[in-house]
């Protein structure tokens, strides 16, 4: 397998929320307060209304920086997304829908080409500890959002 294809990641991660659809949407819209309940989010510097830098860290000694950019935001729909480029060249989405009885069911799916140096070298033997850190990411992400939006 080529070098690219070891640096290529699809990730698809569910996240069944006990609050109101408007309510996760509203929380996943505002990037710029992820920091607040999203402990591996680290930093997001808004660089205009539809940009920003965000720092992201997970139990692996490396920070990624990316640059995003976004492409959709659909309320209606339930559906933010953005184009990444830095450490991460890609998108993300978030799709928002109703659980049935009640609740958030929120998908996020994510493709990316890996930029940074040290990940692209080590891309074949750490590819499994990698998909561990996104994974533990989108658990901490899940568990803050989720406490987030408890009623106070």
């Amino acid at each position: 397998m080529r070098m690219r294809a070891w640096s290529h990641y699809r990730f698809r991660s569910v996240w069944d929320l006990p609050a109101p659809p408007a309510a996760v949407y509203a929380a996943l819209e505002r990037a710029e307060e992820y920091p607040a309940w999203w402990p591996q989010v680290r930093s997001v510097t808004p660089l205009d209304e539809f940009s920003g830098v965000a720092v992201f860290r997970s139990f692996l000694p490396y920070a990624l920086t990316v640059t995003a950019r976004e492409k959709r935001r659909d309320p209606a729909a339930g559906v933010l997304e953005i184009l990444m480029t830095g450490d991460l060249d890609g998108w993300a989405r978030w799709t928002v829908g109703v659980l049935p009885g009640g609740g958030t069911h929120a998908v996020y799916d994510q493709e990316v080409e890996v930029r940074k140096p040290l990940m692209r070298l080590l891309a074949l033997p750490g590819r499994p500890v990698f998909v561990a850190n996104h994974a533990w990411m989108m658990r901490g992400g899940r568990r803050g959002l989720a406490a987030f939006l408890q009623p106070v």
